[in-house]
C-alpha cells in the first residue's frame, strides 16, 4: 500500500477518535475499511477488545490509548503528526488534561487547525482548513450537525460523520 495512501486512512481513523460515546456502533458497519470499521466499534462503546481486529500497528495503538490505555500507547504511532493527534485524543477523554497543547506537534495545517476545532477551539477553527472534506467534518463536529456530513465526498468518512455526530 503505498505511504500517502497509509497515511490519509489513518488519518480518517484520527478523525473518527472524536466519536461521542452515544454513537452507535451500528453506524460503524457503513465504513467498508475493515480497519477503521473495527476502530470505530472500540471506541463507540464497544472497548479495546475490537482494537485486536485492527492490523496497522498505528491504528491499533491509537485504538487502545483511546479506549483506556492512556496517551502513553500513542508512543508506539510512528508518524509525528498521528502521534501528536492520536496525544489530543487521548487527553481529551482525561477531563484534567488539556488536549489543544498537542495540537501545536501537527505539522500539517489543515490536521492542525482540526485537531483545535474538536479539542475546544470550536467552529471558528474549521475555517483554516482548506480540504473540503476536513472541513465539513469538522463542521459537524463543532455543532453544525449530521447535515454537514452530506458534503464530505469519500464514502467511509462520511459514514464516520453520521457515526459521530448522531
Amino acid at each position: 500500500m503505498n505511504t500517502h495512501l497509509l497515511r490519509a486512512l489513518l488519518w480518517l481513523a484520527c478523525l473518527l477518535a472524536a466519536l461521542p460515546t452515544h454513537a452507535q456502533q451500528g453506524d460503524c458497519g457503513f465504513i467498508q475499511n475493515p480497519d477503521r470499521q473495527a476502530y470505530c466499534r472500540a471506541i463507540s462503546g464497544g472497548g479495546s477488545s475490537h482494537c485486536g481486529f485492527i492490523r496497522d500497528s498505528d491504528l491499533q495503538a491509537r485504538c487502545r490509548a483511546e479506549t483506556g490505555g492512556g496517551s502513553g500507547q500513542c508512543g508506539f504511532i510512528r508518524d509525528h503528526d498521528l502521534q501528536a493527534a492520536c496525544r489530543a485524543s487521548a487527553d481529551r477523554a482525561s477531563p484534567s488534561s488539556g488536549s489543544s497543547g498537542q495540537c501545536g506537534f501537527i505539522q500539517n495545517p489543515d490536521k492542525q487547525a482540526y485537531c483545535r476545532a474538536t479539542s475546544g477551539g470550536g467552529s471558528g477553527q474549521c475555517g483554516f482548513i482548506r480540504d473540503s472534506d476536513l472541513q465539513a467534518m469538522c463542521r459537524a463536529e463543532t455543532g453544525g450537525g449530521s447535515g454537514q456530513c452530506g458534503f464530505i465526498r469519500d464514502h467511509d468518512m462520511q459514514a464516520a460523520c453520521r457515526a459521530k455526530t448522531r
